[in-house]
């Protein structure tokens, strides 16, 4: 949820304040991602949340425990993807390493994305 309301956050915010947000190329941008496409991934992500609490037991969508654990398993090899990354921009083995993306991308992006993986699949096969 923190991470999803970063995004509402950042979304609000602007583009200007999100430096480190979207990968470079020379400095420039690869994109430039719209209030609406961050408020969209912000949704996501607390939908996303709410999956985990969930099959957690913590909140009731109606579904059954099979249902839970095989859409956490989804989310977790999705988590795992974005870790490993695209071979280029993000991930951790992308060939542009420069710009402060780059860094944060090695150092926080993908590494939380690793673990959230990790932690998504012990609570979605309650490991």
């Amino acid at each position: 949820m923190a991470l999803a309301a970063w995004h509402f956050f950042m979304a609000v915010a602007g583009p200007r304040n999100a430096i480190a947000a979207v990968p470079t190329v020379d400095g420039k941008p690869l994109f430039v991602p719209s209030a609406a496409a961050t408020v969209l991934v912000g949704l996501g992500l607390a939908s996303f949340a709410v999956l985990v609490l969930a099959k957690a037991g913590t909140v009731w969508l109606g579904l059954p425990q099979w249902t839970l654990a095989w859409m956490c398993a989804y989310l977790a090899i999705g988590l795992a993807a974005r870790a490993v990354g695209d071979f280029r921009h993000v991930g951790f083995f992308k060939k542009v390493k420069s710009g402060a993306f780059a860094r944060m991308d090695t150092f926080v992006y993908s590494p939380l994305c690793a673990v959230l993986a990790a932690g998504v699949s012990v609570v979605g096969f309650d490991v």
